[in-house]
């Protein structure tokens, strides 16, 4: 199978092909190289895949390409001459709080590149179309867990709002094209290779280099953090597991050829919790900085797997206790502190 893979040198989409490759599969990668965060990052991503294929082993052949895929032409010009069977678009502008500083960047990335890539889909006739939404798109939702039955219509953040926007547009390529598609709400995704503006990385960082450390709402937060390994495991079970178009009703409530799940850990761990293991796996003390809630920002988020436990035995199995460990490790030999 040859795999379309967006965001190639982001943190999931590079965990992504490493197991599609080691798996035999082939991977077309592409992603734009921004400089949303250090770009060196994301070429250590890319190396680190080719480190892993093995001449004598069964891998698959792997081709990157630098092209932002809300460029139809550049992103047409690509992909002219590729055999694309399934797709796994992870690209994006990402950031709850730098979507507040530069809306048209994730106006064009995930609104025009989303569409792009369904019309790539379209007119291949791509076999599924697996795709990143968000929890963000629960917006302020009181009940928990959240589940995909939700309504998902007031989002805090434009962030959010343009991943509830993906998942309608989906759904009408879906209707109209009947395009296989899925879409993923992650929630809060970390490991090593991470991303620095995410809480894990910064918070870890600011340990280490004996800083303050931001704590939002005065700790007063909940998060689903959910580990790479367990990311990608699913990801992967449902790219090979398409929606019917049988018109029977999917995960999200679709009868067309979509459906939509929660990733995530099934558990909501308390902010302070968590750098609790990060002082303890520092072997530091952390300086706190207690603040208000940020805009944009949600109390709680805590995932409801239940759709996709079924439909693909989905079963995260890396604790926070375990994986909060692990990312320090990797990151002290990255860094080589």
């Amino acid at each position: 199978m040859r795999v379309l893979v967006t965001g190639a040198a982001g943190f999931i989409g590079a965990a992504v092909s490493k197991v599609l490759l080691a798996r035999g599969d082939d991977v077309v990668g592409i992603d734009n190289l921004n400089d949303y965060y250090q770009v060196s990052l994301k070429h250590d991503r890319m190396a680190d895949v080719e480190a892993s294929l093995k001449p004598d082993s069964n891998s698959g052949h792997y081709q990157t390409y630098v092209v932002d895929f809300a460029d139809s032409a550049a992103l047409n010009s690509v992909l002219a001459n590729q055999q694309i069977d399934r797709i796994v678009h992870l690209g994006a502008q990402a950031g709850v709080r730098y979507s507040l500083e530069n809306p048209m960047a994730y106006a064009q990335s995930n609104i025009v590149g989303h569409l792009n890539l369904l019309e790539v889909a379209r007119h291949r006739q791509i076999e599924h179309m697996v795709y990143a939404s968000s929890s963000s798109v629960y917006g302020g939702n009181d009940k928990l867990p959240f589940s995909v039955t939700d309504r998902v219509d007031h989002p805090v953040s434009l962030y959010a709002a343009t991943k509830r926007a993906d998942e309608l547009i989906s759904e009408s390529y879906a209707h109209l094209f009947r395009v296989p598609l899925t879409g993923l709400r992650f929630f809060t995704v970390y490991g090593p290779r991470g991303r620095p503006d995410m809480m894990m990385w910064n918070f870890t960082r600011r340990i280490l280099a004996g800083e303050e450390l931001p704590v939002f709402n005065n700790g007063d937060m909940y998060r689903d953090f959910t580990y790479i390994d367990d990311i990608v495991s699913g990801i992967i079970a449902c790219l090979d597991n398409p929606p019917a178009d049988d018109s029977t009703e999917k995960a999200g409530g679709s009868r067309r050829p979509h459906a939509l799940y929660n990733i995530g850990n099934n558990r909501s761990e308390h902010l302070m919790k968590v750098i609790g293991l990060l002082e303890e796996a520092c072997g530091r003390k952390a300086q706190l900085k207690m603040l208000p809630m940020q805009p944009g920002d949600v109390h709680k988020t805590y995932a409801d797997i239940d759709a996709l436990t079924e439909k693909v035995g989905y079963r995260p199995t890396t604790s926070i206790e375990t994986g909060v460990p692990a990312f320090v490790q990797w990151y002290r030999e990255y860094h080589s502190i």
